[in-house]
């Protein structure tokens, strides 16, 4: 049996269109992995309900993976209380609101400890054996294992125009299109959902992309 991969842009707080393309996925929960690229909070007005969301699928899910996103490093670094400003410009207000009206938490910030350990668990990468997912994309004449972690997360403009051969198929969030990219060496599916767009998930190796 050909292992499914469905994997899924960036969210960016928009629960409904999360809900809608969970409901448009054939997957079995069992055997196909459930792949999600990071940037699931910010900008959108339902960060909570999405990871809330997040979280209880890690119960029904065998194979499930959740990738970092800069956008889950920016609130880090304002939960730490390193650039607070640079968090709340980029979205990072709808966020906080989110929480304050859902969460019962009391303290410094209104984040509960279940939410903090989901962003602390989320992974920087994924690979297969012909794919490799991340949330940025890679820089290229670097070999993986010697990768910047910051490129990860952030790198777009060098990655994005890159011809580079990566050794696999690089799948990866971050730089929204209004339609999936789909190039020799790369695949990009952050399709602008939190700016009016659809979100995207593509299932590999098919080839196949759902979108709501």
């Amino acid at each position: 049996m050909i292992e499914k991969i469905f994997a899924i842009g960036d969210i960016h707080g928009c629960f409904d269109k999360l809900c809608a393309l969970m409901d448009k996925i054939k997957i079995d929960r069992n055997n196909d992995i459930l792949l999600f690229l990071g940037d699931y909070i910010d900008r959108g007005p339902s960060s909570f309900d999405v990871v809330e969301y997040l979280i209880d699928l890690k119960k029904h899910f065998q194979k499930i993976v959740f990738l970092k996103g800069n956008h889950e490093e920016m609130l880090e670094r304002y939960l730490s209380g390193k650039d607070r400003p640079t968090y709340l410009i980029n979205g990072g207000k709808p966020t906080l609101e989110s929480y304050v009206k859902r969460s019962r938490t009391t303290g410094s910030h209104p984040i509960p400890q279940e939410h903090l350990d989901f962003f602390e668990s989320l992974s920087l990468y994924y690979q297969t054996d012909d794919f490799i997912f991340v949330h940025a994309g890679l820089r290229e004449n670097i070999p993986f294992d010697e990768q910047n972690p910051t490129d990860f997360l952030w790198i777009r403009e060098d990655f994005v125009h890159s011809e580079f051969d990566f050794g696999k198929i690089v799948v990866f969030g971050h730089t929204p299109y209004r339609e999936p990219l789909v190039e020799r060496n790369k695949i990009g599916i952050d399709t602008g959902a939190v700016y009016g767009n659809k979100l995207t998930c593509v299932e590999l190796p098919a080839l196949l992309f759902y979108n709501a």
